[in-house]
């Protein structure tokens, strides 16, 4: 399976590393670009820059040789909550033939001190795929209008969508595209009021696996129907063949646990992240003892909060 970073929060805006290797950021004032083979290049503008990014990627065009890039990541753009994203689409799709070697892609790279996630403004990004189809890792931040049209690819590893808000277009979407490569995938929910309107259903494709024959991971997290999707996962033909499994971030209780430890075995797992999650600590100790030999993550438990007569759980990243 590719490497992964792994979850640092939301805070993690790639400026150190990506897919492995040390991060360059490009900016317009750059003379010197180093040996571009070796590293993952950022361009960003906002937060503190004074041009837009598409100097940055003008700079980008002009001064390296693109040919040798195989990672490249998109932070912040000057309007990240207006309709940037579309033009950075077009960019890297019309000038995809000058990055032949490109193989990793992160749109939307900003952090909460940027922009809050429900702020970051998506577009379609179909045309990504359809321009790289040697592109084996996508990633974007930001649910508020992402778009995803059913594609294939023959080459595409990981599939990454980190939203506080996930469409449901996009959800069915995915489960439509032919990926016979795709390793990854991990879909954020986030919550209803911020666009995540996705239902159990739209997923069956997905868990059925019948597109996804490379599958080894899978992330269905932040969700605030956390316990529907463990329920739909326990009995999921997908997991199977699975060698992780993510359903944290979201808002799992002793309901979802005990569906996820009724259904099909587990133990062929390596890992089962629940961080960030509802379960008391008699359901820890049971999912912890019925996994003996599975790295299980349970860090991160929450508490509900009352709230006259309501109570309340919260996803981790939503806003």
């Amino acid at each position: 399976m590719i490497p992964y970073d792994p979850y640092f929060g939301y805070q993690h805006r790639y400026e150190e590393s990506y897919a492995g290797l040390p991060v360059i950021e490009i900016v317009p004032e750059d003379e010197e670009i180093p040996d571009p083979a070796s590293v993952a290049v950022r361009i960003s503008s906002g937060w503190g820059r004074d041009y837009p990014i598409a100097d940055a990627f003008d700079v980008l065009l002009r001064r390296v040789d693109t040919a040798r890039v195989p990672a490249l990541v998109i932070g912040g753009w000057e309007d990240c909550y207006g309709t940037s994203s579309e033009q950075i689409v077009g960019l890297l799709a019309d000038n995809a033939a000058r990055f032949p070697g490109l193989r990793s892609l992160f749109v939307g790279a900003i952090s909460s001190d940027e922009a809050e996630i429900s702020w970051i403004q998506q577009s379609d990004v179909t045309p990504l795929l359809e321009a790289f189809p040697r592109l084996e890792r996508l990633e974007v931040r930001g649910g508020t209008g992402l778009r995803l049209r059913p594609v294939r690819h023959e080459s595409l590893r990981m599939l990454r969508f980190e939203t506080g808000g996930l469409p449901a277009v996009v959800v069915r979407a995915v489960g439509a595209c032919d990926l016979p490569a795709l390793e990854h995938l991990d879909l954020w929910f986030g919550e209803e009021s911020y666009g995540g309107d996705a239902a159990v259903a739209d997923l069956a494709p997905i868990l059925s696996g019948e597109r996804l024959p490379a599958l080894r991971h899978l992330g269905l997290q932040d969700s605030e129907i956390q316990d529907e999707l463990a329920a739909a996962v326990a009995s999921a033909p997908v997991v199977a063949r699975l060698e992780s499994l993510a359903l944290s971030m979201g808002v799992l209780t002793d309901a979802g646990a005990e569906a996820l430890l009724g259904g099909q075995p587990l133990t062929h797992l390596h890992t089962l992240d629940l961080h960030h999650h509802f379960l008391t600590d008699a359901m820890v100790a049971r999912v912890t003892e019925a996994l003996p030999g599975v790295e299980v993550d349970l860090s991160e438990q929450e508490e509900a909060e009352e709230d006259e007569g309501e109570i309340w759980r919260y996803v981790a990243v939503s806003e």
